[in-house]
């Protein structure tokens, strides 16, 4: 029973986190080390990633007429859905590459790192901050700042970095407009997560074959509760960018962290 609460928990913020600018890896693991989550390193990533594919679910539901857009004018060959597609597999690289190259770093990373986690989500709150000041934001999103939002994707695998943050931050920053740059900050990550999923579903029949069955009830709540969390979340954080409310989350990263770091050190 313990280990469903655990999962149902860690489940929710993963979906409130995922799209809010706070890191969802990074909460994951301090709600892992809060919650005496204490599984195998490699067992611990599978759940970091079925919860990350049940909040890209919940992408593709919110965003399910601009993906259809998109698909129907790739197979019409639409100008302007064929470069949007480019960049959106622009960005994708930086991370792939990252992920495939450092896989094992980024693994020992995924296990109770809490000093780390704690400095990130400080590096974190200082983007938003930084980004909160950009003023100019009405251009679209071009070749080379899908690159560059790329690049802040990639470093943002790294727990405690937000991932949205990163690369909404990084995309206002370019002077693209908010409300675009959510929307592709938010697109960009499915086909990687997804990917991901793909790799380990491997994993996860090994287990079921294995009579390890019984794990997969906790990845199934994980996955359910990230999946309607996120739907709300993910709405909610469009709304905040428009608004330009991402000082309240530069804060509540600045307190988590120190939270974090203080208690991994002392």
């Amino acid at each position: 029973m313990e280990a469903l609460i655990q999962a149902l928990l860690l489940g929710i913020v993963q979906g409130l986190t995922e799209f809010l600018p706070v890191s969802s890896s990074g909460h994951l693991e301090l709600g892992k080390a809060l919650l005496g989550y204490d599984a195998e390193a490699a067992e611990s990533l599978l759940f970091t990633v079925v919860v990350h594919a049940a909040t890209a679910l919940s992408t593709v539901v919110v965003f399910r007429k601009d993906i259809g857009k998109i698909l129907t004018g790739l197979v019409r060959r639409d100008a302007d859905d064929l470069q949007f597609a480019g960049k959106i597999i622009l960005s994708m690289v930086p991370a792939a590459i990252v992920g495939l190259v450092f896989l094992e770093q980024l693994e020992a990373l995924f296990n109770g790192q809490i000093a780390f986690v704690g400095a990130m989500l400080l590096l974190t709150g200082v983007l938003l901050l930084w980004a909160n000041t950009a003023k100019k934001t009405h251009k679209n999103v071009g070749y080379s700042d899908a690159a560059l939002v790329g690049i802040a994707q990639a470093i943002a695998i790294l727990p405690g970095i937000s991932r949205s943050g990163a690369t909404i931050a990084t995309a206002v920053l370019l002077g693209i407009d908010r409300e675009k740059a959510a929307r592709f900050s938010f697109l960009m990550v499915v086909p990687l997560i997804l990917g991901k999923m793909l790799v380990d579903t491997k994993s996860l029949v090994e287990m079921g074959s294995s009579g390890n069955s019984g794990a997969l009830i906790p990845l199934l709540i994980g996955f359910v509760a990230a999946f309607f969390t996120g739907l709300w979340a993910c709405q909610a954080m469009i709304s905040f960018v428009k608004k330009a409310k991402l000082s309240g989350f530069a804060i509540y990263c600045f307190a988590v962290g120190l939270l974090a770091l203080g208690t991994a050190l002392f």
